[in-house]
């Protein structure tokens, strides 16, 4: 399978495995995050952040299969076809900003990017 890149006009696109949902970022990201909490560290996933209106090609509701943890102010979800988590998105209307799973990327827009580690599972501060 070829995966999408994005072009001069677009960003980087990420992917799940399938194709099914393709999620068009305004630009390549500079950092992408690894946190340890026990859902992150299980999903294997590396996060970057964007506001929901600068992203393309977010899934309409009921496109993906969702899941919500702890305090189930986040909404996980992941494609419906071939099992890839694709993104966060809060429940909350009044945060806009949206995590896309980097694994999705073209690794060489991954690799570009500062790696981040996030204590997602202690104190939600940065390691680095």
């Amino acid at each position: 399978m070829t995966e999408p890149t994005g072009d001069a006009q677009t960003g980087p696109i990420a992917s799940c495995h399938c194709g099914a949902v393709n999620i068009v970022l305004p630009h390549a990201p500079s950092v992408v995050v690894e946190c340890n909490c026990s859902l992150c560290r299980r999903y294997g996933v590396l996060w970057v952040y964007y506001d929901a209106a600068e992203l393309t090609g977010l899934p309409e509701p009921g496109a993906t299969d969702r899941y919500a943890w702890n305090g189930k102010h986040v909404d996980f979800h992941r494609c419906r076809n071939c099992g890839c988590v694709t993104h966060w998105a809060p429940r909350s209307a009044g945060r806009t900003t949206r995590g896309i799973n980097a694994r999705l990327l073209p690794e060489a827009v991954v690799s570009a990017a500062r790696l981040r580690q996030k204590d997602g599972a202690g104190s939600g501060k940065y390691l680095d």
